[in-house]
């Protein structure tokens, strides 16, 4: 790694929001993963309606350990769970319902899968999030004031049993046709006020300060505005906060961002292996590739963003041995082009890189010094060629991370050349890589 204090002669000062030590602390795990799993699992749904007979819920060999090493062993730093999706079926034995684990058949209704992954989260080293649906389709209270004591109950019980808590993930999915405990009826909620989401995030911020909290508007991490883990070109770590409640999205912002922005919100780029967020059979040969999951990180990560990637747990309670082919030979691309920096032992100079040898790249990872906050609105990248400056890349926000990749480079020298910046530049990483495989073209954001 190569720093560059600044490019101005006074040390930086810091301009604009900045991240708290909780979002700083997110944002520097960049790849992380979901694990989709409820009654969905095995009634090969997408979404629960709510009146799924408890019993159905029975993975014949669950592992928690092949589940947190698959995932360990892809990359990933922590693991988010689905405690609870919107068919209400909770994965710990929760004493305020029914609908959950310890009225199931799977080990006699003993079983908790929250403890399981948490606990395996904790022996091999991965932090632990919690995803809990406000909206629930089993329910008899929903959309009644009494539910909000229900929901904020179960949140209790998922904040104060199970250790610590680094990611709170609120979905955006509110109001519909569900069970309701036997009404079997639409219900609609006024998103914006039903939760009352200041006081739920007070109970959050007690009970587990370091967690970070994700939903639309944050309040510490946001949606990036689609479900394909890909961050815009220009993804902006700030955003006009005040604008934006739990579904309640502007895609396009949230994908880019706002700048200037009132508030320091990075984006979470959530996205599945497979075709569905939940396990199904038919899908076994539709895992995305190695190759895919690369370029889905560098348009995550390398736009600045935390890379989501959902991993569903199949019928067995195992990650699916299509899906760990997959992720192991994503490591391997991964390992490949990141274990070695080019530009180690450089001489940097006035954002020059004099290599001492002839280097071919086609990767440059930039970073900033984001604690005094995002600073560069655009870049660019030049290569000596034939006795002059040629420029071969370039970009607007860098902020966490910012890769940039493209055809190869042959040269000795490479230049940073900041082009707009709303204050002195203060970038702390110019590397360089060779990938060993091309970008295949992504879908756009």
């Amino acid at each position: 790694m190569l720093a560059i204090a600044s490019l101005a002669a006074a040390a930086p000062q810091p301009y604009g929001p900045l991240p708290t030590p909780r979002q700083l602390a997110w944002q520097q795990l960049e790849f992380i993963g979901f694990l989709h799993f409820t009654v969905n699992t095995f009634t090969d749904k997408e979404w629960g309606y709510g009146d799924e007979t408890e019993s159905v819920f029975n993975p014949t060999a669950f592992d928690a350990n092949q589940i947190v090493r698959t995932a360990k062993n892809a990359g990933m730093k922590q693991l988010i769970l689905t405690c609870k999706h919107h068919d209400g079926f909770c994965l710990w034995p929760s004493k305020f319902t029914e609908h959950s684990v310890k009225n199931s058949t799977w080990k006699n209704g003993k079983g908790d899968v929250v403890r399981e992954i948490s606990d395996a989260c904790r022996r091999h080293g991965l932090k632990f999030g919690v995803y809990l649906s406000p909206w629930d389709r089993n329910h008899k209270d929903y959309a009644t004031p009494a539910y909000i004591t229900y929901f904020r109950n179960q949140l209790r019980e998922l904040l104060t049993n199970y250790g610590p808590i680094h990611e709170v993930w609120f979905d955006g999915a509110n109001g519909g046709d569900g069970y309701y405990g036997g009404a079997r009826e639409k219900r609609k909620i006024d998103n914006r006020t039903y939760y009352d989401w200041p006081n739920t995030i007070k109970i959050v911020r007690e009970l587990q300060p370091d967690a970070c909290i994700f939903s639309d508007a944050g309040p510490d991490v946001r949606w990036v505005g689609n479900e394909r883990g890909i961050a815009g070109e220009t993804c902006w770590a700030t955003l006009n906060r005040d604008d934006f409640y739990p579904g309640g999205a502007d895609r396009k912002r949230l994908n880019e961002g706002d700048r200037p922005g009132t508030h320091w919100l990075p984006a979470e780029c959530d996205v599945s292996i497979r075709p569905g967020w939940f396990y199904h059979a038919k899908e076994d040969d539709k895992v995305r590739s190695p190759e895919n999951l690369l370029d889905l990180y560098f348009a995550s990560v390398g736009r600045g963003a935390v890379f989501l990637l959902n991993l569903p747990p199949d019928r067995r309670g195992l990650i699916h041995e299509n899906d760990v082919k997959s992720l192991q030979g994503f490591r391997k691309l991964m390992d490949a082009t990141f274990k070695k920096n080019l530009a180690r032992g450089a001489k940097l100079n006035d954002g020059v890189l004099d290599l001492g040898k002839t280097v071919t790249f086609n990767v440059v990872r930039l970073r900033e010094d984001i604690t005094l906050g995002q600073r560069v609105e655009a870049f660019a990248l030049d290569q000596w060629k034939d006795g002059q400056w040629v420029e071969f890349a370039n970009g607007t926000s860098i902020g966490q991370c910012r890769l940039t990749r493209g055809a190869k480079v042959t040269t000795n020298k490479v230049r940073l050349r900041i082009t707009q910046s709303a204050a002195s530049p203060a970038i702390s990483e110019f590397s360089l890589f060779l990938c060993p495989v091309e970008a295949l073209p992504l879908a756009k954001p």
